[in-house]
């Protein structure tokens, strides 16, 4: 009888193991987040798109809108996504009333089918051209809060809002990060919300911008995330081998220096061009598909910052495709992994690529061997420990 709980105990244990195992492998290849916006005339039907996500195993996307197509295709899926409220409608969305039918229409006729796990309130508000909206914000975001709270929703889906880097005055050195002084009034109340609700604060990094505009002072290699000597920042002495990681560090340590520094950052928009006007330097597929192939091989190791190592840094690319409808300059226009018939701007190395589009790419760079270690490590820890049940259960079942 001894011996017979001993053998369930090493199975329970070996269970454990296994299970533990396989869920640290599912984290591994469910991490990264895409951008999935619409400024197009020719993207494929919201069903198609929902296919391509399945195919490349991506179970996490952003939308500029609450498109009740997209919402009614992405239902029974293992998709979670961010919907946006436009930066039009934040003014009334301040009354209560207004915010609960909001939610009522925009949010609660698709959940729980549909995965709605965060509600962007404005985008790039604090930065934008229209400051009358800073106003609006803190006060709709805690408005729709309510209605969730009302609604019982509060748990399953945070309120927050994605802001530009350019809310910070300082950010280099990380430990020098400070938001803008006009900032001052509103950041608290706004930090405030986060850390109450505990919703993360959502930075758009771009390191593009920052080597386009000084690509003879800042190393290539350093905003790619290639290998490179980095930068040690001096009064922390925390070594950063790329800009982003940096970058997310400083609106950690400018949320700090007001007392808020335990509030989560995520990067809500991240990526690179892939084409750009003559004057764009640094935008070209090469560098394209070298930054977004490092920041997916960067996710698959659930790396956190500098600060912050042990807290694995939640990223959203941009772009799921390329949008012919943006404004601005060329490169706003290819920022896309995918052009709108499917085909690919460059491959990343994701397995299912080739089953369900074009291999026509004239860069490729390939993550095969690392997706292959992962999934390997992931199944071998399952077959190792079956080992052990087999053997343990010959072992005990002889001496019966």
């Amino acid at each position: 009888m001894a011996n017979l709980l001993t053998l369930h105990i090493l199975l329970a244990i070996g269970f454990f193991l296994t299970l533990s195992g396989f869920r640290n492998f599912l984290q591994q290849v469910e991490s990264m987040g895409i951008n999935y916006g619409q400024v197009a005339n020719n993207l494929p039907p919201p069903e198609k798109v929902l296919e391509l996500l399945r195919s490349l195993k991506l179970t996490k996307a952003r939308i500029y809108d609450t498109n009740p197509q997209i919402l009614t295709a992405f239902a029974n899926s293992n998709v979670e996504l961010i919907v946006t409220v436009e930066n039009d409608v934040l003014a009334s969305l301040m009354d209560p009333t207004q915010a609960l039918q909001w939610v009522n229409t925009h949010i609660k006729p698709y959940v729980p089918a549909t995965k709605i796990t965060g509600i962007a309130v404005g985008n790039e508000v604090f930065t934008g051209d229209d400051t009358t909206l800073i106003t609006y914000l803190v006060p709709a975001m805690v408005s729709i809060h309510a209605a969730l709270v009302k609604l019982g929703l509060d748990q399953y889906i945070k309120v927050s809002t994605p802001n530009n880097l350019a809310v910070l005055q300082e950010s280099y050195p990380p430990s020098a990060g400070a938001f803008r002084p006009e900032l001052n009034g509103i950041m608290p109340q706004f930090l405030q919300f986060l850390a109450a609700t505990k919703a993360p604060f959502w930075i758009n990094a771009y390191p593009y911008f920052a080597y386009k505009d000084n690509a003879n002072k800042i190393p290539l290699n350093y905003v790619l995330f290639n290998p490179n000597p980095g930068m040690v920042d001096p009064a922390t002495r925390l070594h950063y081998d790329n800009m982003m990681y940096a970058q997310v560090d400083a609106v950690i340590y400018a949320m700090a220096r007001i007392g808020y520094g335990g509030v989560e950052v995520g990067v809500s928009e991240t990526g690179w061009p892939s084409r750009g006007d003559a004057n764009e330097i640094g935008a070209t597929l090469q560098n394209a598909a070298i930054y977004n192939h490092n920041i997916l091989r960067r996710q698959m190791q659930n790396e956190g910052t500098p600060l912050r190592p042990n807290k694995r840094l939640e990223i959203y690319v941009f772009a799921l495709f390329n949008e012919d409808m943006k404004p601005g300059p060329t490169s706003e226009r290819n920022y896309g992994l995918f052009q709108p018939d499917g085909t690919m701007a460059y491959n990343l190395g994701l397995s299912a690529l080739s089953t369900t589009t074009s291999s026509t790419s004239t860069a490729t760079i390939s993550l095969t061997s690392n997706s292959i270690k992962v999934k390997q490590s992931g199944y071998s820890s399952i077959l190792y420990s079956t080992i052990l049940y087999l053997l343990a259960f010959q072992v005990f079942t002889r001496r019966q």
